[in-house]
């Protein structure tokens, strides 16, 4: 299991600023989950989907659930990059908690 911290709201695709400031955060983001991914292990089928469930338990209940799943793309392809597949394979799956602080991301990634 991948576990990470809740992503910030600045990984959603509503964060306003300019591109360059939002970079900086997700070229971070993508290299943590692909450092996470390589130390859990994680491994990916030759072939076909990959699912990819991830475990949102948030610090509090601010936040948009919608969105929540807009702020994991840096790290689905962190994690991709770690497996060396296309992150088109992947078949995102959600599953929402109730608010644990700091808050966290808990993922399996596993063969369809």
């Amino acid at each position: 299991m991948i576990r990470l911290p809740f992503p910030p709201a600045a990984l959603s695709g509503h964060a306003k600023g300019h591109w360059r400031g939002k970079s900086s955060v997700t070229a971070k983001w993508r290299a943590w989950a692909k450092a996470a991914a390589l130390a859990a292990k994680v491994t990916a089928p030759d072939q076909g989907d990959i699912v990819v469930r991830i475990r949102f338990v948030p610090p509090n209940r601010r936040g948009d659930r919608v969105n929540f799943g807009n702020r994991c793309k840096p790290i689905f392809d962190g994690i991709a990059d770690a497996l060396k597949v296309n992150d088109s394979r992947f078949v995102p799956l959600y599953e929402y908690a109730e608010p644990e602080a700091p808050g966290r991301l808990e993922i399996e990634v596993h063969a369809l």
